[in-house]
């Protein structure tokens, strides 16, 4: 899979999040309000993603994954909820601050440390 910038991995978490898939699409609006940032730093993000072929869009119209984007979009959101579900339930964390805390971490995990603390995590039934 194409490693991408820890930035646009949020997007495309938050295409996933918004229930984008290869077949359904998500407009543009709804990503910078899910991401709090303006419609000129989702199109911009968005050509980006297109010139990686991890998103479809036709000029200005909605957004759809393509395959390689909606399992990396899932991959990232997957990372998050599991870290989400670790900070706070096992070590105790307030949500507020693990939700911040899981966001950077997704990002600078390697894939192989991540499959063995989710592997860990899996072993503590939390």
């Amino acid at each position: 899979m194409v490693k991408t910038s820890m930035s646009h991995e949020d997007y495309l978490e938050a295409i996933v999040m918004l229930g984008g898939t290869t077949e359904v699409p998500v407009r543009s609006v709804d990503v910078a309000n899910k991401l709090g940032v303006s419609k000129a730093s989702v199109n911009k993000a968005i050509s980006a993603l297109k010139e990686q072929a991890l998103v479809i869009q036709p000029h200005y119209g909605d957004i759809t994954l393509t395959d390689e984007g909606y399992a990396y979009g899932s991959s990232v959101l997957g990372r998050h909820r599991m870290l989400f579900d670790f900070l706070t339930k096992a070590v105790g964390i307030p949500p507020e601050v693990a939700e911040e805390e899981a966001c950077q971490m997704e990002h600078a995990i390697s894939d192989a440390s991540f499959e063995k603390w989710e592997a860990f995590v899996k072993g503590l039934d939390v």
